[in-house]
Order: C-alpha cells, then structure tokens, then sequence
C-alpha cells in the first residue's frame, strides 16, 4: 500500500480578498479627491519635514485611478511605476494560489533592494536641486 503526500490545498480566499480590499480603496480614492483634503497627514513629514517615499500616494492612487498619468507623475515618480506592478504581482499571486502552485518565497536580496530604492527615492526627493521633480504637488 502506497501514500502519496500531497500538498494541502493552497488558500484562495486570501488574494481575492486582499484584491477586494484595495479596490474599496482605489474606488474610494477615485471617488473622492485627495487633492481637496481630508485625508489626514503624513506623519514623517510632520515630524521632520521630509518627504517620506510614500508621500504623494494618495493623489497618485487617484490619479492613476481616474486615468491622469501627468497628475500621478507629478504626485509621486515611484509610485506612479509601483503600483502597477505591485497589481501585476496580485495577479500573479491569485493565479498561483487558484492553480494551487506552490508558495515562491521572494529572495533577500529583493527585500534588500526595495529598502535600499526607497532610502535612495527619499534622500533624492529631499534634496532641493531636484525637488521640483521628485516632490509632491
């Protein structure tokens, strides 16, 4: 008699509901202008005076939400790049998780990398020779 092990089923409730989640979001983004205030602010800047990397997210979410590519440019460079490939990587995590393929863990160097991009995006948008390109408006 022979027992195959086989891998438990992955979970799919997780991706789909994360997905539902951020697109709450983003509708509630597109529906109501960051732009106008009301959405609080960011502590980093508050504190120190700095741009943190995130700064800008709410307008550029907005903006690329209701399809103004200049507007979330302008709002947030990095931003404006990530978050279309962060929404590429959830379809790949859905379409793994619902052909129950095995979990793929990212290496560290990819963890490192991001830390490293973000401290570079932060210093570089701090600095006054290039914040008129890489500040929030």
């Amino acid at each position: 008699m022979s027992v195959e092990a086989t891998a438990p089923p992955r979970d799919r409730r997780t991706p789909v509901l994360v997905g539902a989640a951020v697109a709450a979001g983003t509708a509630l983004l597109a529906l109501v202008d960051p732009h106008d205030g009301g959405y609080g602010f960011c502590p980093m800047l508050r504190l120190t005076g700095w741009f943190c990397p995130f700064c800008g997210g709410l307008r550029t979410t907005h903006s690329l939400a209701t399809g103004d590519l200049a507007g979330a440019w302008a709002a947030n460079p990095m931003l404006t790049i990530a978050l279309p490939m962060v929404a590429l990587g959830w379809v790949w995590w859905l379409v793994r998780a619902w052909r129950s393929e095995p979990v793929r863990r990212s290496p560290t160097w990819v963890w490192v990398a991001l830390g490293v991009g973000l401290l570079a995006f932060t210093v570089l948008r701090n600095l006054p020779a290039l914040a008129p390109y890489l500040s929030p408006v």
